[in-house]
């Protein structure tokens, strides 16, 4: 059992952290929309009291960022994100909106090029090849291409009101840095829009400590989330 001054300090910093008003708009796709907000909203699996993804949540807010420039501010530095985006770039690797339909092959690849991720097995739907992805409306779905043409690495992006998620965001494993590739073009061009206050990266707690780290150097922060359905 863990001392009461453990739980008084993770107390003490789940009160300081930031709080984020996320608010779910049923019209965007009323029966996914619906279903997302009962998932996000459910039980923590090991702490009942709390919501699945409220404490902790990693999100980056994009409302206090007015240009890709002042991300990629951020973001900078020796190893920081801005850093590795850049050295994918100088290697060749692209971003650009896919149909999954059309990289099946792929995309099942990649689900299948590791055993493990972040110290787990990958779940059995890795392992399973689909004949055919649902595309639905209010989600946008991305991957990064090597030089030579072939898919690396695939994001699955849903909008869901005032902030946008991450589904899926997986690649082969290698040094070039496609991942921080991938998330800075997608936040650039969130930015541009300016259509979604925050984009949401899962959660930090219960993440690995190389998770964590590939958050925070990307520019996504640790929050307390309010959830409504509009």
């Amino acid at each position: 059992m863990k001392p009461i001054s453990h739980h008084y300090r993770l107390l003490t910093e789940i009160l300081r952290l930031p709080v984020a008003e996320l608010h779910f708009h049923e019209a965007l796709g009323p029966a996914d929309i619906r279903a997302a907000y009962r998932y996000y909203t459910k039980p923590h699996p090991r702490y009942k009291l709390i919501r699945h993804k409220t404490i902790g949540a990693a999100l980056l807010d994009l409302g206090s960022l007015r240009s890709e420039d002042q991300y990629l501010e951020l973001i900078k530095g020796k190893n920081a994100g801005a850093y590795h985006a850049k050295r994918a770039r100088g290697r060749g690797y692209q971003l650009r909106r896919i149909d999954r339909n059309a990289h099946i092959d792929d995309i099942y690849a990649i689900n299948t090029s590791l055993e493990e991720r972040q110290g787990r097995p990958m779940d059995a739907n890795y392992r399973e090849k689909p004949a055919r992805f649902d595309t639905l409306s209010h989600f946008r779905y991305y991957g990064v291409f090597s030089a030579e043409g072939r898919l690396v690495a695939y994001a699955n992006l849903g909008h869901y009101g005032n902030f946008a998620s991450f589904s899926q965001l997986i690649g082969i494993r290698n040094n070039d840095g496609i991942m921080h590739m991938m998330v800075v073009g997608i936040v650039s061009e969130l930015i541009g829009e300016q259509r979604v206050r925050y984009l949401m990266y899962d959660t930090f707690f219960g993440a690995q400590p190389g998770m964590q780290t590939f958050k925070k150097i990307l520019g996504f922060r640790p929050y307390r989330a309010k959830y409504a359905l509009q």
